[in-house]
């Protein structure tokens, strides 16, 4: 899921960077919109992906920043039952090596919700590739067989 004002599925870089990398490390991606940056329009989305029987995990792009149209972060706080929060420590230790002080104003963050683990990532193509590459690919299967109790 992408959340943007601005982008459409035509537009939208780091959602298909997104699909091609989850595809390209063999995982199936089953569902992709685009949505608005508007609090209940995501909890709206992030409902109907919970209550899939085909989702294990659902990765979201774009509003994690702090300008007023930024609502991601806030939502997921709100909705997520547990929090990974090594998840967003490690994500801005790699950004800062990346690109400096900016880091601190990520809010990204990863959890569970209803089941489902959520990794909710910054919009940028480069914050993107960092949090799939280095952080979500390698423990996806892993955290996936967890919830399940295995």
């Amino acid at each position: 899921m992408t959340v943007s004002d601005t982008r459409s599925a035509d537009t939208d870089n780091s959602g298909l960077l997104t699909k091609k990398l989850l595809k390209d490390a063999g995982h199936s991606v089953v569902a992709y919109t685009v949505v608005k940056d508007d609090a209940a329009k995501i909890v709206l989305q992030m409902q109907a992906l919970a209550q899939r029987e085909d989702v294990d995990a659902i990765v979201l792009s774009g509003g994690t920043g702090i300008s007023p149209r930024d609502t991601t972060y806030d939502v997921m706080e709100s909705l997520l039952d547990r929090i990974l929060p090594g998840f967003g420590e490690i994500f801005r230790f790699l950004s800062y090596q990346e690109i400096g002080s900016r880091a601190i104003a990520s809010r990204a963050v990863a959890g569970v919700y209803q089941g489902k683990l959520v990794f909710s990532l910054p919009g940028s193509s480069n914050g993107v590739k960092l949090a799939v590459e280095k952080l979500i690919l390698p423990e996806l299967v892993h955290l996936v067989k967890q919830l399940r109790g295995g």
